[in-house]
Formats: C-alpha cells, sequence, structure tokens
C-alpha cells in the first residue's frame, strides 16, 4: 500500500513519511515508509525523490558522478524550489487527495 500511495504523488509536489503512512493506512509509521523506499531498486520508476521529512527537508544525500544530491535535481526538474536542502511545505506539498 505504501508503494501504491508514494506512485499517486503527483508531478511537481512532494509528501511527507508521515503523510504516506496514514493514507495508506499505517499512521505513525512514517520509519516504515523510510524502509520501504530504502530497498526499492536502484532503477525505479516509482517517484520516490518525492518523499521527504516533516521538516521539509530532504532525506537523502546520494550523489550522482558529478557530486549533485540525485534527490534535489530531480525535484528541480520537476519545478520544485530547493533551498538549502529544504522544500517549502506550503508550496509544494500534496493534499493526498488529488
Amino acid at each position: 500500500m505504501i508503494l501504491a500511495v508514494i506512485s499517486q504523488i503527483p508531478y511537481g509536489r512532494v509528501a511527507t513519511y508521515g503523510q504516506i503512512a496514514k493514507l495508506a493506512g499505517l499512521a505513525k509509521h512514517a520509519r516504515l515508509v523510510g524502509k520501504v523506499l530504502s530497498q526499492l531498486d536502484e532503477g525505479t520508476d516509482l517517484p520516490w525523490y518525492r518523499v521527504i521529512n516533516a521538516q521539509g527537508k530532504l532525506s537523502l544525500n546520494k550523489l550522482d558522478a558529478k557530486g549533485q544530491n540525485t534527490q534535489q535535481l530531480r525535484l528541480s526538474q520537476e519545478g520544485i524550489f530547493v533551498n538549502q536542502g529544504k522544500v517549502n511545505l506550503k508550496q509544494y506539498q500534496w493534499d493526498g487527495w488529488s
């Protein structure tokens, strides 16, 4: 169910770990969402990079060959502004329904 919820996060929007857990019927299991995401295959089509922490901070520090944060790059490609590793949740957070 966690993966099904993540697959529904729209382009240009983000969701928090806790939000995903709640929408998946697993309230208070945000860490489980993180564990599931950590086990994804490298080339997955799932928009894992749209999941951030409750403070709007990027959770992954994975760098590409050029030394750039892959999560930040992907979010930026979708028009999501990342400032010092943080996303404005008021502006970009998915409401969970649309």
